[in-house]
């Protein structure tokens, strides 16, 4: 069976934006960078809510010469990995080897696992959130950022207790 990952850049009280939604502040340096690729690198489907998609796609037509080898590599891994949208209301995808899901379906995603020839990833604090609480998550890697910004959209759902 695949394993569902989550990994996010966090700040150190449990962020992954600010209360106006910023997250500049979680841009990663190579190193962490380099680490995040070595854990999606086995992903072949990458889950997501819409507003993590909205962000993520535009890994689908950066101009990656110049680039650092890093960035790259996230580019092609980006690239290569299905993707599933869960959105009601996102109408255009903008990558290719992506379709929308209207609802999280718990059982669908443990059907999804269970079929999966590489591992799934999870993106989006709130949809790992249902996925979390669904006990469908194997491996949590929370990346911190050396800042407190107080407020904002949380890393982790902050109800109940959670086992990996």
């Amino acid at each position: 069976m695949a394993r569902l990952i989550y990994a996010a850049l966090s700040s150190l009280d449990g962020y992954v934006a600010d209360s106006q939604g910023n997250f500049d502040w979680a841009e990663p340096d190579e190193e962490v960078h380099a680490a995040v690729n070595d854990i999606l690198r086995p992903v072949g489907t990458h889950l997501y809510g819409r507003r993590m998609y909205e962000v993520l796609v535009a890994w689908e037509t950066m101009e990656t010469a110049g680039q650092s080898p890093v960035i790259r590599d996230f580019a092609e891994i980006w690239r290569s990995a299905d993707k599933v949208v869960y959105s009601r209301t996102l109408k255009k995808l903008s990558s290719a080897r992506t379709r929308i899901e209207h609802d999280f379906d718990p059982e669908s995603v443990l059907k999804l696992k269970a079929a999966a020839q590489r591992d799934l990833s999870i993106g989006g604090p709130e949809l790992a959130s249902l996925a979390f609480r669904a006990g469908l998550v194997d491996e949590c890697h929370l990346f911190l950022a050396p800042v407190v910004v107080g407020a904002g959209n949380r890393s982790l759902p902050t109800s109940g207790f959670l086992r990996f």
